[in-house]
């Protein structure tokens, strides 16, 4: 008598049966795929023992299951990735979560060469001056209501001219008396400092610093002897031939403030009713 050749799961006899071992220990091909076969991620089904199978991060596939989420072409061999757990072939990926250009409309593939600006993308050779059209690269280029030049054409066509220099004003610059001037332009006619971002004024068509301003045509108070300028401490007072700053008008006798009172002249002094009367 034989002896008992049985699976070590169901106990019955594996004699002209097919059979798998599994450390050395023998089941039948059902016992052996209910207790070892993995179970499809995309299907939920177990994958028998000859079904071919694929593996991706812990989670197990019959090859016609390992497929695009959404164009359901077969990923074997194919380029991938996942997305909340689910699978997406490289097309698909680029097609919904790559940038457009813009220009063309088609997908700006990973790793390729693109232009990014204001939230939008292009490819590098999408990229075109509205003037000549050809390709701005890397080189500076200047937006214009939704269209873009290269710094030549720009200047060529939009940019205004400084009243100074006669050159193009691509971007920043100031306005006086309704013209625009480059900032290294708009110089003190006396000193010759930027006035760009200062305090000054203007005697005729000329501006001028304060300083300058002051020490060449602005008055000088009765009391400090210093320029009554109109800026800081502006406000002044005007007798006679005479001008004060508003803090320097004040009593020559006692210091108080004339300003808004009665005073008495007396030569190149001022008083106050009271001191006046002593």
């Amino acid at each position: 008598m034989s002896e008992p050749f049985d699976c070590d799961s169901c106990k019955e006899s594996l004699y002209g049966r097919k059979y798998i071992q599994v450390n050395d220990v023998p089941h039948c091909v059902p016992c052996y795929d209910r207790l070892y076969a993995n179970t499809c991620q995309q299907c939920k089904e177990l994958i028998e023992h000859n079904s071919p199978e694929l593996y991706y991060e812990d989670r197990h596939y019959h090859e016609h299951c390992f497929r695009c989420s959404h164009c359901n072409r077969s990923l074997a061999d194919k380029s991938f990735t996942c997305q909340e757990d689910a699978l997406v072939c490289n097309d698909c990926y680029c097609n919904e979560f790559s940038s457009k250009c813009v220009a063309c409309g088609k997908t700006v593939m990973p790793g390729s060469k693109q232009l990014e600006y204001g939230g939008c993308a292009w490819h590098e050779e999408c990229f075109v001056c509205c003037g000549c059209e050809q390709p701005i690269g890397a080189q500076s280029f200047i937006p214009d209501k939704g269209e873009y030049y290269c710094v030549p054409c720009y200047k060529g066509r939009f940019a205004p001219h400084c009243a100074h220099c006669k050159e193009s004003l691509v971007q920043g610059g100031v306005t006086y008396r309704d013209e625009p001037w480059h900032k290294e332009c708009f110089l003190c006619t006396g000193c010759k400092v930027q006035l760009a971002g200062q305090p000054f004024t203007t005697r005729g068509e000329d501006p001028y610093c304060v300083k300058c301003f002051s020490n060449l045509y602005a008055q000088k108070c009765s009391a400090c002897d210093k320029p009554i300028t109109g800026f800081g401490e502006g406000k002044y007072i005007s007798f006679e031939e005479r001008q004060w700053h508003q803090p320097c008008f004040k009593c020559s006798e006692c210091s108080v403030s004339l300003v808004g009172a009665g005073f008495f002249p007396d030569g190149t002094k001022i008083f106050c009713k009271s001191c006046n009367a002593k």
